[in-house]
């Protein structure tokens, strides 16, 4: 039976993050949101945060679980190479924000902002974790500063996210 559960968890994640996502190109829809940067509240409208370089936005499921806890310390732990290439990084969840001060210090070792969400933007960004859910799924989005899509990443792994956005960033360094 564990494994029946175990089976079955890994397809919901692996398939929601399969269908959920905009495509290369697409325009970004503009946002405005709260949140916090090392345990101080913050404002961010993403329009106004491309004046000054790639916006990399990652949708994660909820503060204070393993898997989203790993992705924001490996966001934080390469945060000096995403700025090296000009980019800002960004979490964004509906999952716990009650706890994004105490997140945005312990996991995201004051590197970045993490903003809540609502549903506008998880429909707007096509990031439900499940179809008709109303958490955020695992997906990374690299936003040109014109506001397109120029890079997206769904998995439920958290691992892949920062080396995948960056190699994107470098992609389009050397393309300018």
């Amino acid at each position: 039976m564990r494994r029946f559960i175990a089976a079955l968890a890994a397809a919901t994640c692996l398939s929601a993050a399969a269908q959920a996502d905009l495509d290369v190109g697409d325009a970004a829809p503009d946002f405005t949101v709260q949140g916090f940067q090392a345990g101080e509240a913050v404002t961010l409208t993403l329009s106004e945060a491309l004046t000054n370089g790639p916006v990399v936005a990652f949708f994660f499921p909820a503060a204070f679980t393993g898997g989203c806890n790993a992705q924001a310390a490996s966001f934080a732990e390469s945060i000096d190479q995403f700025e090296a290439l000009g980019a800002q990084v960004i979490g964004l969840t509906a999952g716990n924000t009650d706890q994004l001060s105490e997140f945005s210090t312990q996991h995201c070792a004051d590197a970045f902002p993490v903003f809540a969400v609502n549903d506008d933007i998880i429909n707007g960004y096509e990031s439900h974790m499940r179809p008709g859910g109303n958490w955020t799924g695992r997906i990374t989005y690299v936003i040109d500063q014109d506001s397109t899509i120029a890079y997206h990443y769904a998995d439920g792994s958290p691992y892949p996210h920062v080396d995948n956005s960056l190699a994107a960033l470098r992609e389009m360094a050397a393309a300018e």
